[in-house]
């Protein structure tokens, strides 16, 4: 009677071990499926034009804006480069650093052309408070300037790209009186923060500063301390007036920051390179 017993049940759990491994699988996957099937989900994903935008640090953004000023590279003739946007231009550019003419305009995380103007007013007003610019230079406005949207693009890393505002006087005013006035600056398009410019004023080389002047430009733009770059080439400017920094970018690399001066227009500048 025992082994009867015994007999049944091994039939029974063999019979149970059948059923789940044919009933098993598909009932999973049902139940799987009804936590998937008829409901949205989210993924947050890379894609063209503004995926590119990775969070630099000052001095990375500084090194790629210099390389990219340095090599001005621009995708095909200027009239068929208006007829693309940024993330075709990304595509067709060679080299290893290029600057490109951001057709698109601000795509919502730049300073847009209409507030430019007033950003490049705090930052002239900041740079004063800081005494790198005198107080005599003037504000800047839609009618007396033009402004360009451009990209610094890491060519074989297009993520690592820098937006930046081209300011210049406008053209029809370049027979103008220039006295105290910004002639040109570029300018970050996220912050407002003020990379390179030339100004005229009424100041002369002796009356400026360049080591507190480069020290207190260094900290409003929130970059590391830089060294004197010291050189015995006397072509590197076409003035003699300026002395010029070292500031370190990515991988060891480093940025040259020259403070100078043109004599007989009294122009002060202030300008990245290699």
């Amino acid at each position: 009677m025992k082994q009867y017993i015994l007999n049944l049940a091994l039939l029974a759990l063999t019979a149970a071990v059948v059923v789940l491994s044919i009933w098993g699988p598909e009932a999973l996957a049902t139940y799987k499926d009804r936590g998937v099937l008829d409901r949205i989900r989210t993924q947050e994903e890379e894609t063209g034009g503004e995926g590119y935008r990775y969070q630099l640090s000052r001095n990375e953004k500084l090194y790629i804006l210099s390389q990219c000023l340095n090599s001005q590279s621009m995708p095909g003739t200027e009239q068929s480069s208006q007829t693309k946007d940024v993330e075709t231009a990304y595509q067709e550019l060679a080299g290893t650093y290029a600057f490109v003419v951001n057709h698109n305009g601000p795509s919502g995380q730049e300073i847009t052309d209409e507030e430019i103007y007033e950003t490049v007013n705090a930052g002239l007003a900041a740079l004063k408070d800081l005494g790198i610019l005198p107080d005599a230079v003037k504000e800047v406005n839609a009618d007396s300037y033009e402004v360009t949207l451009y990209s610094a693009i890491d060519v074989p890393e297009p993520r690592n790209n820098v937006a930046v505002w081209k300011m210049s006087l406008s053209g029809s005013l370049q027979n103008a009186n220039k006295e105290n006035r910004l002639l040109d600056a570029y300018v970050d398009a996220d912050d407002g923060k003020i990379y390179e410019f030339y100004v005229r004023s009424q100041l002369k080389w002796e009356q400026i500063d360049p080591d507190a002047l480069v020290e207190a430009w260094s900290g409003y733009m929130g970059l590391t301390a830089p060294e004197a770059y010291e050189t015995d080439n006397p072509l590197l400017e076409t003035t003699p007036y300026y002395k010029k920094y070292v500031f370190s970018g990515p991988g060891g690399e480093r940025t040259v920051v020259t403070v100078g001066f043109y004599d007989g227009i009294d122009e002060l500048f202030l300008k990245i390179t290699k």
